[in-house]
């Protein structure tokens, strides 16, 4: 199958096939971490039929928003986009970016309707007809884009590398990556890679996590990091029985487009947790094993100081030291005691 075949099989699945989550086969694409407390709001701030029509497999929606602009890769009919328009304010700016018509007309049919629930006086929320491959059709400008988000989407692409090296293309320096997608304990046989319905719940084109990392490695981003992840479970028997022998996992993933090192290295610094993020007042977690306590001095390798530092999270943090002393490999081991009472460890 072309990589044009393939696209055409993925509108047709979402733009005709499916009509709601409830036609779904498996929970590949609806298989949701708990939504965050501060999140469950504005859930109900949604217009029925965008909720309706949601396919995501995560809630790829950081914190520190305020004022960014946002990137939501194949937006469908909007609900990440109106969540992050509650999420920016009035002050920040979201585009979608979809290819399927169906869905478009759904998100583009309520923009006034949430604006005006919002109390905005206008709609902060754009969306447009794209291949998410070729963003500069778009026009998506090189350097524009705070934040990337994506819900289940990518693994439905046909060129993950070229989606991937256009996300890091439209990002500005310091911006973030941070989406939940499918991925796989093993490579996709090719029989099964063009199924329609496995391509369509988001099995068939899921990416092997080694093929994944080694892609994002390819494009000078070496350190991806894990926020969540969670197991899908293959509900449907004719699913199961064509594709059952492989293990898929539902992850949201974090990563920033900034010189990065590919191995966590020891400059002995410190990283300090403000308590400033007011939907983070007790910690914040960057990622599945930095979990920051609020006024907690936790001793970080030199990719996590600088994701920190040269990140938006930066003004949110008390960064403590440089890069000037080398103190080889950072200690990854997380059964080691802390170095003192005061300063846990921790690794990337």
């Amino acid at each position: 199958m072309t990589d044009t075949a393939i696209t055409e099989s993925v509108q047709n699945y979402y733009g005709q096939v499916l009509q709601s989550s409830d036609d779904l086969k498996t929970s590949a694409c609806c298989t949701l971490d708990s939504v965050p407390v501060h999140l469950r709001p504005l859930l109900k701030d949604l217009h029925p039929e965008v909720v309706a029509r949601y396919y995501g497999c995560g809630t790829p929606l950081p914190p520190a928003l305020e004022g960014s602009t946002v990137l939501d890769l194949g937006c469908g009919t909007g609900r990440d986009c109106y969540l992050l328009s509650r999420l920016v304010g009035e002050s920040g700016y979201v585009i979608g970016v979809d290819m399927t018509d169906e869905q478009l007309k759904v998100a583009n049919e309520y923009r006034n309707w949430h604006a005006e629930r919002y109390g905005y006086q206008q709609s902060n929320v754009e969306f447009k007809k794209g291949n998410i491959e070729g963003l500069a059709t778009a026009g998506i400008a090189d350097n524009s884009i705070d934040l990337v988000v994506s819900n289940c989407v990518i693994n439905l692409a046909a060129d993950k590398k070229q989606v991937l090296s256009e996300i890091l293309r439209v990002l500005k320096p310091g911006g973030e990556i941070y989406f939940s997608d499918v991925y796989a304990d093993r490579r996709i046989p090719e029989t099964l890679k063009t199924d329609p319905i496995l391509l369509g719940e988001c099995l068939g084109g899921a990416l092997y996590w080694e093929d994944f990392r080694r892609l994002m490695q390819e494009l000078a981003c070496p350190d991806v990091r894990t926020v969540k992840s969670s197991p899908i479970a293959l509900e449907d028997a004719e699913v199961e029985a064509k594709i059952g022998m492989v293990t898929f996992k539902s992850v949201t993933i974090r990563a920033f487009k900034m010189p990065l090192e590919d191995r966590c290295e020891d400059f002995g610094q410190l990283a300090t947790y403000k308590g400033t993020i007011a939907e983070n007042p007790h910690a914040f977690d960057l990622d599945d094993h930095h979990h920051f306590e609020t006024g907690k001095p936790l001793r970080v390798c030199g990719n996590s100081f600088d994701m920190l530092a040269l990140s938006r999270y930066g003004q949110h943090f008390e960064l403590i030291g440089n890069k000037n002393t080398h103190f080889g490999l950072f200690d990854c081991d997380p059964d080691v005691a802390p170095a003192t009472a005061e300063v846990s460890a921790s690794c990337c």
